[in-house]
């Protein structure tokens, strides 16, 4: 059964950084496109950032320039380090594996952005 855990959320004053890491069993890690989505509450899920199985990275406008994703094909794990962070960061945040046919999705992990 494939399995995405997430791990790295938390409670985080604003201006701070965070670091989520998803780490994702047993697939063959290297061939799925890995993305960050988030959740706030009353809101629609949206991308946050995205790496394709070579390499290519995409991010939310909102996020640019603050977040930046990475892969490790050997250890099956992405990452998403997060700086700067605002009050608005605050969601629910979830990884997510993709390629044709398939798609899984993690079980989140809470990050609040508060003073």
């Amino acid at each position: 059964q494939v399995q995405l855990v997430e791990s790295g959320g938390g409670l985080v004053q604003p201006g701070g950084s965070l670091r989520l890491s998803c780490a994702a069993s047993p697939i063959i890690f290297s061939s799925y496109a890995m993305d960050w989505y988030r959740q706030a509450p009353g809101k629609q899920r949206e991308l946050v950032a995205a790496i394709t199985s070579g390499g290519d990275t995409n991010y939310a406008d909102s996020v640019k320039g603050r977040f930046i994703i990475s892969r490790d094909n050997a250890k099956n794990t992405v990452s998403l380090q997060m700086n700067s962070l605002k009050p608005e960061d605050t969601a629910v945040y979830y990884c997510h594996a993709a390629r044709p046919y398939r798609e899984y999705w993690g079980q989140g992990t809470q990050v609040t952005v508060s003073s």
